[in-house]
């Protein structure tokens, strides 16, 4: 049926985003979303706190049962050219045997206290680590761990590779004889650039080692803590620690982010206030503002 001419065709009135933004309701809403958002943000962040704390202590607690379990032969924790369990690092353990000290290394670029200098790295030929041979029975020969003894500065080793090497010189020269050492285990490093064979590297690989000083081997080393007979001439290291520690409390970290989302959406849904109304009123906080967060939840 033909429209009349006289009668004027329906027209629906859009107001812009802009004018509806600026409306007093809405500034007033805006201000109370964003100070629910900033609630959520900072509720956030204490959850992300809390969750670095309950790392924290995690690692503490880790650290101590590690310790309290007293040293451990090392073959019984790592038998020699095994894969290295992440979990060992910073375990305490013991073995036996003797240094070779003509094949002594210098680890360059290591700090200590926020000095740098070098590591003492010497391989001892095992001749027991707990496990009375058997952990290297089916091998061709006893194994060889890399020893870190300690650290010196950089002039003490920067003189010392100028001499030619840091093979067993003067005061850096290991214990003589069998000597028995408990100190901690870490895993093994990426090959670094240096040739071990020029008295110094950068980086303690067991497979570069191996190739050097001969194998088997053991997947990863030994930071000296103590040694009987005792040595001279380095300053202990610290126990090793799993880089970043046992990680963040997952939990914690979960609430955080739940945080986080609810003071975006916050926001979001101000937007999308004055978006539908701007459009016509297709839902506003004056008619049921719930509407439109269930909407919101819909369409995502």
């Amino acid at each position: 049926m033909p429209e009349d001419p006289a009668e004027p065709s329906p027209t629906v009135t859009r107001t812009s985003v802009l004018s509806v933004a600026r409306q007093p309701r809405m500034i007033g809403l805006l201000l109370l979303f964003l100070l629910a958002a900033a609630v959520c943000a900072r509720l956030g962040v204490w959850q992300l706190d809390r969750a670095h704390e309950r790392g924290e202590l995690q690692e503490r607690q880790a650290a101590a049962e590690r310790l309290a379990a007293g040293p451990e032969g090392l073959g019984v924790l790592l038998p020699p050219q095994s894969t290295f369990p992440g979990d060992l690092v910073g375990r305490l353990a013991w073995v036996e045997g003797e240094y070779d000290g003509s094949q002594q290394l210098l680890v360059a670029g290591r700090a200590l206290d926020g000095e740098t200098g070098y590591l003492v790295l010497t391989p001892l030929r095992v001749s027991d680590d707990g496990t009375r041979g058997a952990s290297w029975a089916g091998l061709s020969g006893p194994p060889v761990v890399p020893v870190v003894r300690g650290w010196v500065d950089d002039a003490t080793g920067d003189a010392l590779l100028v001499d030619g090497g840091a093979g067993g010189v003067g005061t850096l020269a290991p214990p003589d004889g069998t000597v028995r050492v408990t100190g901690y285990v870490q895993a093994s490093e990426a090959a670094g650039g240096d040739d071990p064979a020029g008295g110094s590297t950068d980086a303690i690989s067991s497979a570069v080692l191996a190739n050097a000083w001969g194998g088997p081997i053991y997947g990863g080393y030994l930071v000296v803590s103590t040694s009987d007979p005792a040595q001279d001439g380095v300053a202990l290291l610290p126990r090793p620690t799993i880089e970043g520690g046992e990680g963040i409390g997952l939990r914690n970290l979960f609430y955080a982010l739940q945080w986080w989302i609810f003071g975006a959406f916050a926001v979001l849904l101000w937007a999308r206030l004055v978006r539908d109304e701007a459009r016509g009123g297709v839902a506003t906080v004056d008619e049921d503002p719930f509407a439109a967060v269930g909407d919101v939840a819909h369409r995502g």
